[in-house]
């Protein structure tokens, strides 16, 4: 859920404007307001406005916009629930209101007009408001179950070059293929048929892998680079959550079949501190199970780079 706050001095502009019929308006909660009409909404919101008529910017005008993937859960009532709900988490009490749906874009949206001159002629403060905003949004977000959405998905793809259009190409691919894929070699033969290759990172030494990066086009990212959620040990538990099979985890590497505790270890005749690319998926493995993390601190000192 993302929040749009702008404050005016003029309820008519307001009120006309998210009543519009040409927006596929519906009025679904208020307080405080005559719904008779337009006009009737209008006096209601000016005539408390009276109650302070010094004040410049009396109007409240703040947009909640949701995202397409929630619209079958937004019903008027839950929408409404969450509209008081972020109201009440701002600090704005005690004072009248009018939500309005519109049916005009893709995704679920409800406009807010508030009267910052509440009922008892006290103006409502602004200060910081945004800022507050924000962090109410992402917690109401969260314990609503809302879906988050990513800033990568509002980046214009079509626009990118070189290195970021490689980075957010392979974002995509691996959302897509994570989906559905069941171990880590039909998750690497998914992504090399999209022209991405897999490529291990291995702790000091030793044959365990601690990291996972992935290249296109000459342009190689670590995956914590590309999304916090792709770090090796993330990745891992969303292939296990895929798995049907019992959660005692195995390693199968060039025709050997190795039980995996606290670690993940390749074949020992695998050259130490070497990437291990993709070619890896052609020995018939599947690495599924608990073991080191790419976000461990205390391992980042320990690890190279790509």
């Amino acid at each position: 859920m993302i929040a749009k706050i702008t404050t005016g001095n003029n309820f008519n502009g307001v009120v006309k404007y998210i009543i519009d019929t040409n927006k596929q308006a519906e009025i679904i909660d208020s307080v405080g307001v005559r719904l008779k009409d337009i006009n009737s909404i209008i006096s209601s919101f000016t005539t408390q406005q009276g109650l302070s008529p010094g004040i410049s910017k009396p109007v409240y005008h703040i947009s909640l916009d949701f995202s397409s993937k929630d619209t079958d859960e937004l019903t008027n009532e839950r929408m409404s629930e969450i509209a008081r709900d972020y109201l009440e988490r701002m600090g704005i009490r005690n004072t009248q209101f009018i939500a309005v749906r519109h049916y005009d874009k893709n995704h679920p949206h409800i406009h807010l007009c508030i009267n910052r001159i509440d009922n008892d002629g006290n103006l409502i403060s602004t200060k910081n408001d945004r800022y507050k905003s924000e962090k109410v949004c992402k917690a109401i977000t969260r314990e609503y179950e809302l879906y988050f959405s990513s800033g990568k998905e509002k980046v214009n793809r079509h626009r990118l070059k070189g290195a970021d259009k490689a980075k957010y190409e392979i974002n995509d691919a691996i959302k897509s293929v994570l989906e559905h894929c069941c171990s880590w070699k039909e998750f690497i033969q998914q992504l090399e048929q999209q022209g991405i290759k897999t490529q291990f990172k291995f702790k000091g030494q030793s044959s365990t892998i601690e990291g996972v990066s992935f290249s296109k086009d000459g342009f190689s990212f670590s995956g914590s680079k590309i999304d916090r959620q792709f770090s090796f040990s993330k990745l891992d538990q969303a292939i296990q959550n895929q798995r049907l099979a019992d959660h005692d985890s195995q390693l199968y590497f060039n025709g050997r079949k190795t039980t995996v505790q606290q670690s993940y270890s390749c074949d020992e005749r695998v050259p130490p501190k070497q990437n291990y690319t993709h070619s890896i998926m052609h020995a018939g493995y599947g690495i599924s199970g608990g073991g080191g993390s790419d976000d461990d601190p205390n391992k980042k000192k320990r690890k190279r780079h790509f």
